[in-house]
């Protein structure tokens, strides 16, 4: 059975038991959860007791290590206002990522660790009303906080799905894309997920990973929460993935593109990132 790491936010210790019920499932929350080293100390206190390992449910912390790296806990959903921060447009450059994926109508995306839907909303935008969105997050509070943000924008293509035990929430042949954004390094079981994203791919469909650079250290993002090119290849590679393209113009994170190992998309070379 996968389980992922949920912490915490502070004054939340109280709904451990909660908590804990959320963590015997297949998936976490949007993962944007990582630590700015320069963010204010009160805000650093607060977001560093989110994820002190004291309050990670004890269901969680059965595996912590996958192929020689560190798993990272994530954040409870009370985290979720790190997701839709106010300086993320301009730390991140979300639409530069997003056009680089070029998203055409009608097609048919999932967003794997949605939270409270940050990418999905542009998600739905791209594909249009004839495309959909998977919304995928095991916490249903997530999921309400998704739906009240995209109800007044009137849009009825995305789709909330509620991760369980027994249930990812990846249907088989369906996606077109399944994006997964600061998640990868959180997911506490990879090979599970990676096998059950690799059935739910269409025969030319991508799985994009995007995350924080471990290469660069003037990324301001904990090192727990950074994952090199070179490591996510190799995970990647040892569950069928190929990999098939890479955006480098992101200021924070890597964006690697994979498809199955048996699509008919070419393979193309790692090119290492230098500053």
């Amino acid at each position: 059975m996968m389980r992922f790491l949920i912490a915490l936010s502070a004054g939340s210790r109280g709904r451990l038991a909660a908590s804990a019920l959320l963590a015997s499932s297949w998936l976490v929350q949007s993962s944007t959860t990582a630590l700015a080293q320069n963010a204010p100390p009160e805000a650093r206190d607060r977001q560093e007791s989110a994820i002190d390992d004291a309050a990670v449910a004890p269901a969680a912390r059965e595996r912590t290590e996958y192929m020689g790296r560190t798993i990272a806990p994530t954040m409870h959903f009370s985290g979720a206002g790190w997701l839709t921060r106010p300086t993320r447009e301009q730390e991140e450059e979300p639409l530069k990522l997003l056009n680089s994926l070029k998203i055409q109508p009608g097609q048919i995306v999932c967003d794997f660790g949605s939270g409270n839907g940050y990418h999905s909303l542009q998600l739905a935008k791209r594909v249009g009303p004839t495309g959909a969105v998977h919304a995928i997050d095991i916490q249903p509070e997530m999921l309400e906080m998704l739906r009240e943000r995209a109800g007044p924008r009137g849009l009825a293509n995305i789709k909330p799905v509620l991760a369980t035990a027994e249930e990812s929430g990846l249907a088989p042949d369906t996606f077109d894309l399944v994006l997964m954004v600061d998640v990868y390094h959180e997911l506490s079981n990879p090979a599970e997920i990676l096998a059950a994203v690799h059935k739910s791919l269409k025969s030319e469909g991508r799985l994009v990973l995007v995350e924080f650079r471990e290469e660069d250290e003037s990324v301001p993002i904990l090192p727990l929460h950074k994952m090199s090119q070179l490591q996510v290849v190799k995970e990647l590679e040892a569950n069928d993935f190929k990999l098939i393209g890479q955006f480098d113009r992101l200021p924070w994170q890597h964006v690697l593109q994979f498809a199955r190992h048996d699509a008919e998309l070419p393979k193309v070379a790692l090119r290492p990132w230098r500053p």
